[in-house]
């Protein structure tokens, strides 16, 4: 048996049935849990706060120095121009 590492309620995994890298969810929290390990069992929190950020970041690389959106064929034309 091994808990959730957000709210400590137990799960009932196999560790024979489990892969590492799988995907599971807590019945209690609903958070999404990654198996990093099966021989113990152990489990990692997936962060939707880390989603945002991620998507944050591809957003800020997405926009140009005044905030607009810059195509990508754009700037590799801008930086020949400046050759």
């Amino acid at each position: 048996m091994i808990r959730c590492p957000e709210c400590s309620a137990e799960i009932d995994v196999d560790e024979d049935e489990v892969e590492e890298g799988e995907i599971l969810s807590c019945p209690e929290c609903e958070s999404e849990l990654e198996v990093s390990q099966t021989h113990p069992v152990h489990l990692n929190l997936i962060s939707d706060d880390l989603d945002e950020e991620e998507d944050e970041e591809e957003e800020e690389e997405e926009t140009g120095e005044n905030g607009d959106r810059v195509d990508k064929d754009d700037e590799e034309d801008e930086e020949a121009d400046e050759e």
